[in-house]
């Protein structure tokens, strides 16, 4: 089967939670959670797990889970303190005992997780397609750990901040209300099969 794949934290976590303590800690983490609740659903998009400070999500393809990771990591960085970074990866994977995914795709993504600068939204150019909205602001091969070449990526952006023009969060409602539209007015994509429970 074909998904896509994203890993998205909080940089600086720890050491954010050591310094400010439990409460603030929390607080931050249940904003980007709060996010992601809140957009995922609009690009058919699902979180597969939480993962400590941060999430896995799975998308039918590398448009919708794009556009998903950088609306959180823009309402993030509105309303959060600490900056979001992201690897988002689409290919071919297993059901692993029909509870979990396995494949190149799933590795990538969380590598380039790892690897994105904060703030960072990288994804592999590999099938890479993105929503009209979204933008390509740099273009790398980078060195990943546990993958013998150079993986072609980019880092993608709302086109405003790209183009250098003012940002607002009205920017990315407007960007929102692209897929809504085109939820409304054709058939919804094809949601990413979910594992099934184990008995």
């Amino acid at each position: 089967m074909r998904h896509s794949f994203a890993f998205i934290d909080l940089c600086g976590f720890c050491d954010f939670a050591d310094g400010r303590g439990d409460d603030a800690a929390a607080e931050e983490l249940a904003t980007l959670r709060r996010s992601v609740r809140e957009v995922a659903p609009l690009f058919n998009v699902r979180v597969e797990k939480w993962l400590g400070d941060g999430a896995m999500l799975v998308g039918a393809d590398s448009e919708s889970l794009v556009g998903s990771v950088v609306a959180v990591s823009e309402l993030h960085r509105r309303q959060g303190g600490l900056p979001v970074r992201a690897g988002i990866a689409e290919g071919e994977v297993l059901l692993l005992e029909g509870d979990g995914y396995v494949g190149r795709p799933v590795n990538l993504a969380a590598r380039l997780c790892d690897g994105a600068r904060p703030g960072e939204v990288l994804a592999s150019r590999q099938g890479l397609r993105l929503p009209g909205w979204v933008t390509v602001q740099d273009k790398r091969n980078l060195e990943v750990r546990g993958f013998t070449k150079q993986v072609p990526v980019a880092a993608v952006v709302p086109r405003e901040r790209a183009e250098r023009e003012p940002w607002s969060l009205g920017s990315v409602v407007d960007g929102l209300a692209q897929p809504l539209r085109a939820l409304l007015g054709s058939k919804p994509p094809d949601q990413p099969e979910r594992p099934a429970t184990p008995h």
